[in-house]
Parts: structure tokens; C-alpha cells; sequence
């Protein structure tokens, strides 16, 4: 087996949530280029089917499952729906985010605790019911899209929130990985810097002195591109990254080193 065989994903099914489009699109598209099979899963029942439908001109099977992943009932059904239509679930992308920019002194609880539910509890979430069938087997990858904001509190924008509920994720990588390690399941996570998809593509015509400021705080002096995020992904669900467990990859341009 040559080195570039243990990025192969041949024969393994991927859950990539939040995946109907932006960042989670990207990759579940690179998990199909390497040859997995994909259960894109979003809120979005029509972005989620549309997604699916152009993955699978890849040359791989896909699947389409509407899911709020913030409510245990529909995650739980999802699962089931990705195991009974894929025969089973070994990688899980946990990808499904949002985001507020509220100053702390003027946010709402309702508005933290939606923040809390889709991007802490839906990654504890999917990786309680999608962990609890690669347990069974004995074998599975898990990785968890925090943020950088998880690790510093980035500038200008307010964002306790967001920032709060990565840091958490991370935390919940790392408890995973203690706990599932011994037993065949890996747990690690990806903390992008700022990426331009198209949400951020318009913060920048909007607010170039806030762009201006992000690529200031970037030592590599840009923001990064969408599919560069893709192989990152690969790797952390292949065999590639076999003895890595517990992770955090920072991908943010070298933002976190100041």
C-alpha cells in the first residue's frame, strides 16, 4: 500500500451535517472525491436534496436527510434513516453551525442558548447517536468543525456566543477521545480561521475596514479558500491520521499564533 492509498475513504459512508451548502458542502464533496459514500444532512430539505444530487455525479452513493440536529428526536431518525439506507455510518463530520454578531450587554438569552443548541448540543448530539453505532462496531471517525474562536476571542466582531460555544465544541472533541479511544473510535476537530464563503464574501463588500482587520491579524496576510478545508477533512477521516486522536487542528493562516 503506497502512502497516497491511506487517504483513500473507498468504501466508507460519511454523515457530513450542515453539509446542504458553504463549508460543510465543501466537504462532504472531497469525502466523495475520495471515494466515500455521503449522507448530506441539513435543515434544509431542498438544499440537502439538491446537494446530494450533485455529489452523486461523482460517481458515488448519496443520500438526502432533513434534520434539525439542536433536536434529539430528529437526530436520533436520522441516523437510523443513514444506517438503513448506507448499511452504516463510518465517519461522522459534525459541521452544522451558526452564528450571532450581538454585543454581549445587549443579547438576548434565547438568542445565546439557539447559538448553544445547534453548535454545542447538536455536536453532543450526533456524536452520542452516530457514535453509539461505531461503537457497536468497534471502529468509526469523528471530526468536529470548531473555530478558532473556540481557542482566542478574534477581533472586531462580537461574538460571545459563537466564541463560547466552540470552545465548547473542543472540549467535546477531547472528552470523546478519552472516552471512545480504547474502544475503536476516534474523535479530532478542525478550527478554521476565516474562510471566504459567501456569507463572509458579503461581510467583505460590506464592512472592507472589518476584512481589512481580519486579514491584518492573519500573519499569512489572506483569508482562506473553501476547498482548502477539503483535504484537512480527508485526512482526519482516513487512515492517514490513523494515531491522532483528541486534536485540534488549527486552519486559520497562523491567526492563533499571535
Amino acid at each position: 500500500m503506497s502512502v497516497l492509498d491511506e487517504f483513500s475513504l473507498e468504501g466508507q459512508r460519511a454523515v457530513v451535517t450542515g453539509a446542504g451548502r458553504g463549508l460543510g458542502n465543501v466537504m462532504a464533496t472531497a469525502y466523495a472525491e475520495a471515494g466515500a459514500d455521503v449522507a448530506i444532512v441539513d435543515v434544509d430539505a431542498e438544499t440537502a436534496e439538491q446537494a446530494a444530487d450533485e455529489i452523486a455525479e461523482l460517481g458515488v452513493e448519496t443520500t438526502s436527510v432533513t434534520a434539525d440536529v439542536s433536536d434529539e428526536a430528529e437526530v436520533e431518525a436520522m441516523t437510523e434513516t443513514v444506517v438503513d439506507r448506507l448499511g452504516g455510518i463510518d465517519i461522522l463530520l459534525n459541521n452544522a453551525g451558526i452564528v450571532s454578531n450581538t454585543p454581549a450587554e445587549e443579547m438576548p438569552v434565547d438568542e445565546w442558548q439557539a447559538t448553544m443548541d445547534v453548535n454545542l448540543t447538536g455536536v453532543f448530539l450526533c456524536s452520542k447517536h452516530v457514535g453509539r453505532h461505531m461503537l457497536e462496531r468497534g471502529s468509526g471517525t469523528i471530526v468536529n468543525i470548531s473555530s478558532m474562536s473556540g481557542l482566542v476571542a478574534n477581533h472586531p466582531q462580537p461574538q460571545i456566543a459563537y466564541n463560547a460555544s466552540k470552545a465548547g465544541v473542543i472540549m467535546v472533541t477531547r472528552s470523546l477521545a478519552s472516552e471512545w479511544g480504547d474502544r475503536g473510535v476516534r474523535v479530532n476537530s478542525i478550527a478554521p480561521g476565516y474562510m471566504r464563503t459567501d456569507l463572509v464574501e458579503d461581510v467583505l463588500e460590506e464592512d472592507p475596514e472589518m476584512a481589512e482587520t481580519w486579514r491584518e491579524y492573519t500573519p499569512m496576510g489572506r483569508l482562506g479558500k473553501p476547498t482548502e478545508l477539503g483535504p484537512v477533512a480527508v485526512f482526519l477521516a482516513s487512515e492517514a491520521s490513523s494515531f491522532m486522536n483528541g486534536e485540534i487542528v488549527s486552519f486559520d493562516g497562523g491567526y492563533t499564533v499571535r
